[in-house]
Parts: C-alpha cells; sequence; structure tokens
C-alpha cells in the first residue's frame, strides 16, 4: 500500500490492482486490453509477459495448456514497450540486425538473419527507410515512424507472442492508421498479438479483432461515439 494512500486513511497493507481478470488470447487475432488510464492495461501485460518484479501475483497462466515458464516464454515473446529506446547513432536496418544477433538461437546463421531482417522491413513498411539514421525524436524519424521501429525490432527475434503498450498513443490519425497497418500485418503472420489501448477512435477500434474487456449488456455502438465513451455509459456487469 503507498505510503501516501496510507496516510489517507486508506486501510489495509497491500493495494489490489487487478481482480477477477481471467481470459485468452489466440494465434492470429489481433486482442485490444482497452480501459481508462490508471485501469491496469500495462500492469496485466508486464504481469503476463513476467516482467514485475515487485508486488504480489496470483492466479494461473498457460501457454497452449501448459503452465507458463517464464524461461522458455521469453524465447517466445516479445514486448514493444510505450516509449522507445532506440539509439539514435544507427539506421533502421542496423536496429533490426542488432536485435535479431541478440536474440536469436546461434544456430540461425548471418545470410538468414539478414533475410529475415529484410521480410520484416517489409511487413512494417520501412525499407524505404532502410538506410536512413534512427537519430533523436522529431528529428530524424518521425514519431510514427518510431513506432513502427518499435514494433519491427520484436518480429526479427521471430516471437509467436507479440504484447504492445499503446502504440497508437503519440502519432495523429494518419500516422496511427499506418501503425495499426503493422499491427494487422504481423497478426496475419500468425502470431498471437495482445495491445493496450487508450481511447481508440472509430477507425483503430474496428481494426481489432477483439476487446478484452467484455461487458455485458452493452448495445450495439452509434454512429459517431468514441468506442471508449460509448462503453463507459454502461456500468461494469461482468469481466470475461
Amino acid at each position: 500500500m503507498p505510503a501516501e494512500m496510507k496516510s489517507q486513511g486508506v486501510p489495509g497493507d497491500k493495494l489490489e490492482l487487478l481482480k477477477g481478470v481471467s481470459g485468452a488470447f489466440r494465434p492470429g487475432v489481433l486482442t485490444a486490453l482497452m480501459g481508462v488510464s490508471g485501469a491496469g492495461k500495462t500492469t496485466l501485460m508486464d504481469v503476463l509477459a513476467g516482467r514485475k518484479s515487485g508486488g504480489y501475483i496470483k492466479g494461473n497462466i498457460s501457454i497452449s495448456g501448459y503452465p507458463k515458464k517464464q524461461e522458455t516464454f521469453a524465447r517466445i515473446s516479445g514486448y514493444c514497450e510505450q516509449n522507445d529506446i532506440h539509439s539514435p547513432h544507427v539506421t533502421v536496418y542496423e536496429s533490426l540486425l542488432y536485435s535479431a544477433w541478440l536474440r536469436l538461437p546461434p544456430d540461425v546463421n548471418s545470410k538468414t538473419r539478414k533475410m529475415f531482417n529484410m521480410e520484416v522491413m517489409d511487413l512494417v513498411e520501412l525499407t524505404p527507410l532502410k538506410n536512413a539514421l534512427v537519430g533523436l525524436p522529431g528529428v530524424n524519424l518521425s514519431t510514427e515512424q518510431r513506432k513502427r521501429l518499435t514494433i519491427a525490432v520484436e518480429p526479427v527475434a521471430n516471437p509467436s507472442i507479440i504484447f504492445m503498450d499503446e502504440p497508437t498513443s503519440g502519432p495523429d490519425a494518419r500516422a496511427a492508421a499506418i501503425v495499426m497497418r503493422t499491427m494487422r500485418n504481423a497478426v496475419d503472420t500468425g502470431r498471437t498479438v495482445v495491445c493496450a489501448i487508450h481511447q481508440p477512435s472509430i477507425d483503430i477500434f474496428e481494426a481489432f479483432d477483439e476487446v478484452g474487456n467484455g461487458i455485458e449488456g452493452v448495445g450495439k455502438i452509434e454512429d459517431g461515439y468514441n468506442p471508449a465513451t460509448w462503453m463507459s455509459k454502461f456500468p461494469l456487469r461482468h469481466k470475461k
């Protein structure tokens, strides 16, 4: 329990962030974890991906019906953070090559790695920028191009499961549409993609196959409504 909350009289020693959460993510299906800021979207993804090092975690996580083992899971999963951490001194191609050398098994030869990198660049539509310097935010690559690079460095490791933390936050509507197209391309290769998203436009919302906060009793969305605003009209009765 945070000290500030304790000082305000909140009882207990533990603050429960997630409760009663269950669900399944499937290959070839683009799933959205949607909710307001602070709802626990990133926390849930961090728990599933094994990135949480503090706190208390209870529950079961299964992969294809078998209990999850983090050592194995780390090799088949990727995580695209909301903020990129790219080196500004390398090119787009070199960024992918570096990720591939670090994360692919040593028995994958150099020619195969390079071929795989080129395929991923085509997948995320970065081939025209192959030799562009990554540089600093807002100086070389645009915000949307950096987002696509953030996505690209994960598929080069050939993961089966990819987590994405608010990939459409920041870019304008056109750029967000390009990012969504990139995500769709990744899903269409048969991967399982889980995406935390906040206040999506109707176009972005409809690009997803499933929404991970199913609410019983929510009627069909009316024309002109923002999806998150529409769902907020209904009381939360049941989580799927």
